[in-house]
């Protein structure tokens, strides 16, 4: 075997140098990513365009409308009392919440005001509708990274406080229930005392979700200092609910704004966390969900008695003017602005949807993460396609 000589063997060090420092110089394309838009992780037929170098997004574009129902424009060929079956399916979590705020609205114009006993219920349903959807999402953003128990533990309880909304309502996710003066019916015999043990069920889940997931390695080094939000950043863009409050923004329109609801009757605490990061909005929602629980008993203990519904015409007739209410719902803040010309349908009606905001950061938040957490980012900042694609 002929032995390689010193000269040969510098020879091809610097040949291989030289290649070397021609793969490093050549520059590449960078490739682009779709996710979506029947992507599982997109909570809905949403689609991101990502344009990556390597492992990290230079440019992220969300595309919207793939499921576009337009309940804007059939809003205005119903009669007030059917808007109510278009809007629920809105935020499809989010069941009764969706229906409050254009009730509202159509109240406010009529000059009618819901009976006190009726404003109770309706700030009963409006919270549980809010344990619903949030205890969803803490599953859920267990299940980004990777955990599977979470998602199993929340769909497991949620049932708790779905049985009690179909109890009262008659349904699960679109219950229909609210009415321009109050509510269709009254609470049913024994509805009381089963609702304040479903509380006690979900405080038990918090409790399971926050031993599963806050202090978890994996979960942690996911979601902590991952897609953090600054506070003026996040109110430029219009977010609103959790996500803000995650950024240290004190702002909670069920205490700033209240309209129509009770919850300037209660005790309760807006919550919020300094860090703005993907794990604060975990939190947040977390600490919500047990402030909601001890505001239904609250509601509970201390619930009127009367008629559910004020005395209005049996055919609504709304006088013609306009009008703009917005509740603090589960995803964020979500706004009615009805137009009428005194006819039995609305002229006009806008929808201040909360996820539209949320999902409209994310070109500026997405930029400079790497491909992994566009995910977990998307999971933390909880949207709604129905909620989007109004």
């Amino acid at each position: 075997m002929t032995a390689i000589s010193d000269r040969e063997q510098l020879g091809y060090i610097a040949a291989q140098a030289a290649d070397a420092r021609v793969n490093v110089e050549i520059e590449t394309e960078g490739m682009t990513l779709n996710i979506g838009p029947q992507h599982p992780a997109t909570h809905g037929t949403l689609r991101i365009v990502a344009r990556l170098d390597g492992e990290q997004v230079i440019a992220a574009d969300p595309i919207m409308g793939y499921m576009h129902r337009g309940y804007e424009k059939l809003a205005e060929v119903r009669t007030y009392p059917q808007v109510t079956t278009l809007i629920n399916r809105i935020d499809w979590v989010g069941s009764f919440a969706n229906e409050v705020p254009f009730i509202l609205a159509a109240e406010k114009l009529m000059d009618v005001e819901a009976p006190p006993r009726a404003a109770w219920i309706r700030t009963i349903l409006f919270e549980m509708s809010r344990i619903a959807n949030i205890s969803l999402f803490l599953g859920d953003m267990g299940l980004q990274v990777g955990a599977v128990t979470p998602a199993f533990f929340a769909f497991r309880d949620r049932e708790h406080v779905l049985n009690q909304i179909e109890a009262a309502t008659g349904g699960r996710f679109h219950p229909n229930f609210d009415r321009i003066g109050g509510l269709k019916d009254d609470l049913p015999a024994g509805w009381i005392a089963e609702t304040k043990r479903a509380m006690k069920k979900i405080r038990s889940f918090c409790d399971e979700i926050e031993g599963l997931l806050q202090g978890n390695e994996i979960f942690e080094a996911r979601c902590r200092g991952i897609g953090v939000i600054p506070a003026d950043v996040g109110l430029s863009y219009g977010l609103s609910g959790a996500n803000i409050r995650a950024s240290g923004v004190n702002w909670d329109t069920r205490r700033d704004n209240p309209c129509g609801l009770v919850h300037s009757e209660l005790d309760w605490k807006v919550w919020t966390h300094p860090d703005g990061d993907s794990f604060a909005r975990f939190w947040v929602r977390l600490q919500e969900v047990r402030e909601s629980t001890k505001m239904v008993d609250q509601l509970c203990d201390g619930l009127p008695s009367g008629p559910v519904m004020a005395k209005v015409p049996r055919i609504i007739k709304v006088p013609a003017g306009e009008a703009y209410v917005e509740t603090e719902n589960p995803l964020g803040v979500m706004g009615y602005y009805v137009v009428s010309k005194g006819d039995l349908t609305p002229y006009r009606v806008k929808i201040r949807s909360a996820s539209f905001n949320n999902i409209s950061i994310t070109p500026w938040l997405l930029k400079g993460v790497y491909v992994p957490d566009i995910v977990t980012i998307l999971g933390s900042l909880y949207f709604i396609l129905g909620d989007i694609d109004r």
